[in-house]
């Protein structure tokens, strides 16, 4: 029998720049009417989860974290036992499963970050059976409960891109029977994490793309060494930010490769045979294991896992291969 803890995020808007989690704070339903919903009322979908579960024989609970701290009160129940070096560190073998209730990817987002800061060794103490590929051991596998019904391209979250269940029933039955299905996870300097991408850039309100200027370095590889106008950079390890338009800025990302995938695009201007000056956009692309931008603006904004927020230094992304994992049918 399984312990089971249905982890539903209180009502909030993200924080500019911390994103989903920060601060003490947890965000909400991404937009609409369901803002004005108590947090404490959990939603229809995790109401028919709890009881998919119960039916199953779990024991289950539902928890409405508001803070980081409430967080990291439901994350300490998949703690393995005391290690000889004093580490925090997940339960290899544990009987206790939890189900993250996601309104949006940076809800997601915000409980991978608390259950990184967790289990993250400080680099003065890592320990010799941490992979050497790795800042982190294997995360706990997490349940997936979309809070919407379906969401249809453009807008497919990660949910969507991985196929995960939708439906109440099929989530639970995928936390009690399904196997974990490990996934790369980029980490930042910033402290942060990403599981789908970062689109870097912006549009002024008439849809016109604004231009910035920053050094995009993967892997020793150069994309833009800081002196010519960018339109967009996307980092994915999913295939959220790979198209801009009708522009493919990602070649196929994968989140079980081991590397992230770089896009830049950069308008070029060019003349046709009569003289006339026209503008296309070349995308240079990498795959690596890790990203560096440095912006030579004063700020570039930014979409992380769709959280905004501005780019004012450096900022380097990393991969961590498998490092979590979800429940999968």
């Amino acid at each position: 029998m399984y312990d089971v803890v249905l982890l539903a995020l209180g009502s909030g808007r993200d924080a500019p720049g911390g994103g989903c989690g920060s601060g003490g704070a947890c965000c909400g339903a991404a937009g609409g009417a369901d803002d004005t919903e108590p947090c404490e009322t959990p939603r229809v979908p995790v109401l028919a989860c709890a009881d998919a579960l119960t039916a199953r024989g779990a024991r289950v609970s539902t928890v409405t974290a508001r803070s980081d701290a409430e967080i990291d009160e439901v994350l300490a129940r998949l703690d393995g036992p005391p290690r000889a070096d004093g580490l925090t560190w997940p339960d290899s073998d544990g009987k206790t499963r939890l189900v993250v209730a996601t309104a949006s990817d940076g809800q997601l987002r915000a409980v991978l970050r608390r259950l990184v800061r967790r289990y993250a060794p400080p680099p003065s103490r890592r320990p010799a059976d941490l992979a050497e590929n790795r800042t982190l051991p294997d995360l706990p596998p997490v349940g997936v409960l979309p809070l919407d019904p379906a969401r249809t391209p453009p807008a497919r979250d990660l949910a969507a891109q991985l196929g995960l269940p939708r439906d109440p029933a099929a989530v639970a039955a995928a936390v009690l029977d399904g196997v974990p299905r490990r996934l790369d996870l980029l980490r930042n300097d910033g402290g942060s994490v990403t599981l789908d991408g970062a689109l870097l850039g912006a549009a002024d309100d008439a849809g016109r793309p604004l231009h910035w200027r920053a050094r995009v370095e993967v892997d020793g590889a150069v994309l833009s060494d800081g002196s010519e106008p960018i339109t967009a950079c996307a980092i994915g390890n999913a295939g959220g930010y790979a198209r801009l338009g009708e522009v493919a800025l990602l070649a196929d990302p994968d989140p079980t490769d081991g590397r992230l995938a770089v896009g830049v695009a950069v308008p070029v201007v060019t003349r046709s045979a009569l003289g006339r000056k026209r503008v296309r956009l070349e995308v240079r692309r990498a795959r690596g294991r890790a990203v560096a931008v440095v912006p030579r603006d004063q700020k570039v904004p930014f979409l992380d896992d769709g959280v905004e927020g501005e780019l004012s230094r450096k900022r380097s992304w990393w991969t961590e291969p498998g490092a979590w994992a979800v429940w999968a049918g």
